[in-house]
């Protein structure tokens, strides 16, 4: 299956949260859980049903995968791939896919401020607007590690208001940013629940 291209406030009132996913418009009064705060479809403003264990896994999982607009399989072989490395490194697994998913490049171009939205972001970079460590890069997945600087190639291309601030393990100069440190739990969003997606994985 192909990526999702249709409305994408459809997806945010699906999962129940904003998912931020339409730039500025998603920050505002007219984002699509404002307006209708139900899921899509005929039946959508009746009660919702009440989830199963597995529902309520499956749900974490859809959410934060479309947080963060990826495939089933780019998401699947990110969770293996923290699986290995919390292995290696006897760290939490669950952190580890965390910083997985905030240190992709399209990821790190948004918090910055370089775009307005994570799809965006991956625009810019597919297109080579966006340079790491001096050096153009058209890979939106690549893995930032600390001390890589990131700068877009054309300063008319960065949005011109802040929509939210910039996390701590970034640092912002104008139109480029440098990874700062590698982000801890605190710095990660509170609302993703990273051992519902474990448990979903680990069934």
């Amino acid at each position: 299956m192909g990526r999702y291209t249709g409305p994408k406030e459809k997806l945010s009132r699906r999962e129940g949260v904003n998912l931020f996913l339409k730039g500025a418009r998603s920050f505002s009064d007219k984002n699509g859980l404002n307006r209708k705060p139900f899921v899509p479809g005929q039946h959508g403003n009746k009660r919702r049903p009440r989830l199963s264990d597995y529902g309520i896994h499956l749900r974490e999982k859809q959410k934060v995968k479309r947080i963060y607009g990826l495939r089933e399989k780019q998401f699947k072989n990110l969770y293996a791939k923290a699986t290995k490395r919390s292995k290696a490194r006897n760290t939490d697994r669950g952190l580890e896919f965390l910083r997985l998913l905030e240190s992709r490049l399209d990821n790190v171009v948004y918090y910055a401020g370089l775009a307005p939205s994570r799809a965006s972001a991956r625009q810019a970079v597919v297109h080579g607007h966006v340079l790491v460590n001096g050096k153009k890069l058209n890979v939106p997945s690549y893995e930032l590690k600390e001390g890589d600087t990131v700068e877009l190639k054309m300063a008319k291309l960065a949005p011109v208001e802040k929509l939210f601030p910039v996390p701590e393990w970034i640092e912002v100069s104008g139109v480029s940013a440098k990874v700062a440190k590698l982000p801890v739990r605190d710095d990660i969003d509170e609302g993703i629940k990273e051992n519902l997606i474990i448990e979903f994985y680990s069934r």
